[in-house]
């Protein structure tokens, strides 16, 4: 079944996240879109991104909502018409949406070697506790990078650097959980971050504190 797994992380606040193994016509057949959002589907040029986009919609509908129940804003940050917080993301054969009562941010990663030539880009502060010999530091580097991907997702402003301005506090893969900082424009906010693994990707969630 494509509905792979629900976190239910709190009564106010669930993760739902789909399998993507439907071939696109199915999926094209079962979702409804919007005008503008049929657009969108139109101008994407990766099948493996059509079908997460539709993915998504799968999942609204599992929470009694559609795609004419969401709406983007000017900076792309999806909102629900009732005022429920939620937050999008698809990587590959996965898709997950996180619905709550809260400002949230998720985002999900295939883990792969490659994001340890890219670590100095993103990840300089957290280069101060992780261990680049370590076994599992491509892992770890995997959750900062996803941590601060679902940060920029709550907050999606203009200037914000995932070097500069978000800092992962120091965490044990066992633990599953950390914080992270944003310290933006004289603004420092707190965060409870969230993870877990499985078929090698990454799933990472972020609430305010």
């Amino acid at each position: 079944m494509p509905l792979y797994k629900i976190i239910n992380f709190s009564p106010k606040t669930q993760i739902y996240i789909w399998k993507i193994d439907e071939p696109y016509a199915q999926l094209r057949e079962e979702v409804q879109l919007n005008d503008r959002n049929e657009i969108r589907l139109n101008g994407m040029k990766s099948e493996l991104h059509r079908r997460g986009f539709l993915s998504v919609r799968k999942i609204l509908h599992e929470n009694g909502y559609s795609d004419f129940d969401l709406t983007y804003d000017a900076f792309g940050k999806p909102h629900l018409k009732d005022g429920k917080h939620l937050s999008i993301t698809h990587s590959h054969e996965f898709s997950a949406v996180i619905f709550s009562d809260q400002n949230i941010g998720i985002d999900m990663e295939k883990q792969r070697d490659k994001i340890k030539i890219l670590d100095y880009k993103f990840a300089e502060f957290e280069m101060t506790w992780l261990d680049k010999n370590a076994a599992d530091y491509m892992r770890k580097l995997t959750v900062v990078w996803g941590v601060k991907e679902a940060i920029f997702k709550i907050r999606n402003e203009v200037g914000i650097s995932f070097n500069d301005h978000i800092f992962v506090q120091p965490f044990e893969m066992q633990h599953l959980q950390t914080d992270v900082i944003l310290n933006f424009n004289e603004t420092r906010m707190t965060f409870s971050v969230y993870f877990e693994e499985m078929e090698n990707f990454t799933l990472v969630y972020v609430l305010e504190k």
